[in-house]
């Protein structure tokens, strides 16, 4: 079954930006609807974005109009591009193939001065 692997967590201040990756291990991938998720400590995890084969894309509304999804099927990557970065976006990114049990191994993202 297909593997997902994020990548491009790490440390930002506030108001920075930061771009994640999530890199499917089959081409297959192009037909998947992708999701980004977050899990701050202590809380469950949520839904941050969506998009579909199609590109048609959903947000959080604690996201919309700072982050973007978006995918490169030649790559088989989506991406998650989070601008105007607050503490309150701190947590561990996981990216998962829709409707299914597949998700990645996370990747942690710390926003602080």
């Amino acid at each position: 079954q297909v593997q997902l692997v994020e990548s491009g967590g790490g440390l930002v201040q506030p108001g920075g930006s930061l771009r994640l990756s999530c890199a499917a291990s089959e081409s297959i991938f192009r037909w998947y609807e992708i999701g980004w998720y977050r899990q701050a400590p202590g809380k469950q995890r949520e839904l941050v974005a969506t998009i579909t084969s199609g590109h048609t894309t959903n947000y959080a509304d604690s996201v919309k109009g700072r982050f973007t999804i978006s995918r490169d099927n030649a790559k088989n990557t989506v991406y998650l591009q989070m601008n105007s970065r607050n503490p309150e976006d701190t947590a561990v990114y996981y990216c998962h193939k829709q409707y299914s049990g597949i998700w990645g191994q996370g990747t942690q993202v710390t926003v602080s001065s």
